[in-house]
């Protein structure tokens, strides 16, 4: 097993010490963020499925979302990300309604007044259009007119990394890489000592956490497995299965790379210029993903970090320079008594 830590790698499995007649075809997620709906169907199924418990219904107050990120018992998050930008070619309003100016102006113009020491418009008297979805047609509102607004939708997941950190820092091997080339963790085997969570780029791993003796697997690691157990018996994941609009694509990754440039190709030719692949390039910092998105707009926007470097990376060096200095400290001892002998 060869173990490799860093660069591009054709077969993740192969890397992990499958053999000919075992290992599967590396499969992976491509998740189109361009048709995701938010409609969390691929939150329900996977909970469902994986018999996750509970992890609360808060309304956060700063977007429709309601689970505001990946964790222990959400292995599926949508994001929820407003903007006051148009879709591509989209027209921001329909022909012979005004359109209004962007909400981001309404915002500004409200928050130069306050600034000034005039805060009518921060009163309850004065409603200020901020330009937010209804159920009103857009600019029959009162008083108001239609504003540039969209919303960006993505199923967040485990990215399934081809250069795995967790794994890597894994102690009891509770983490490990599949046949398929995915990584899962192994509830009977971890421990919770926790390293895996620093050690992941995304932020994705995390201990559950609950009552003990209540919550199942309290304290443990948790995070998508891929449902391993569905598509070893050739079924797709339950995320994939459930997504209306198939945002969520499963699959071959090699096969899935090729489907995601021609849907970036397409979108380009009908003018949304924003679209981009993350996470399907080989030669990134964690050597590609094995679930990898089509975004609309910059991975700081969604959360997700622009250049993600797999944190063991240095590891083999670190390793050359303590035994370099191992050496040079034993050599030094061996130095001072032999110099004392004379």
């Amino acid at each position: 097993m060869s173990n490799s830590f860093s660069g591009p790698l054709a077969d993740p499995a192969a890397d992990a010490g499958w053999v000919d007649g075992e290992r599967q075809p590396r499969k992976g997620f491509f998740t189109d963020t361009s048709i995701c709906i938010g409609c969390k169907a691929c939150e329900v199924a996977c909970k469902e499925w994986n018999a996750i418990p509970d992890d609360g219904m808060n309304f956060l107050g700063s977007s429709y979302d309601n689970t505001g990120a990946l964790g222990a018992s959400t292995w599926r998050h949508v994001a929820f990300i407003e903007q006051p930008k148009s879709f591509g070619t989209q027209e921001p309003g329909i022909a012979g309604t005004p359109v209004g100016p962007p909400a981001s102006d309404v915002l500004n113009k409200t928050s130069d007044s306050a600034l000034s020491g005039d805060r009518s418009s921060l009163g309850t008297s004065n409603k200020v259009d901020l330009g937010l979805p209804s159920t009103t047609l857009p600019g029959d509102a009162e008083g108001a007119q239609r504003t540039e607004f969209r919303w960006l939708m993505e199923s967040d997941v485990c990215k399934h990394c081809t250069h795995a950190a967790c794994l890597d820092v894994c102690p009891t091997g509770a983490l490990f890489r599949t046949e398929f080339g995915t990584v899962v963790v192994q509830d009977d085997i971890c421990n919770g000592c926790g390293y895996c969570v620093p050690a992941c780029p995304f932020g994705v791993i995390d201990r559950r956490v609950g009552e003990k003796g209540v919550t199942k697997n309290e304290g443990l690691a948790q995070k998508c497995t891929l449902c391993y157990d569905r598509i070893g018996t050739g079924l797709q994941p339950a995320c994939a299965t459930a997504c209306p609009t198939e945002s969520i694509q499963y699959g071959d990754v090699d096969e899935l790379r090729e489907r995601a440039q021609r849907r970036v190709d397409a979108l380009h030719a009908e003018g949304v210029h924003d679209a981009r692949l993350y996470g399907e390039n080989s030669h990134d910092g964690v050597g590609g993903l094995g679930a990898f998105f089509l975004l609309l707009d910059e991975p700081e926007v969604y959360g997700l970090p622009p250049d993600a470097v797999v944190t063991t990376k240095d590891l083999p060096e670190m390793w050359r320079r303590a035994g370099l200095a191992a050496v040079t400290m034993l050599a030094g001892a061996i130095a001072v008594f032999t110099g004392g002998g004379r």
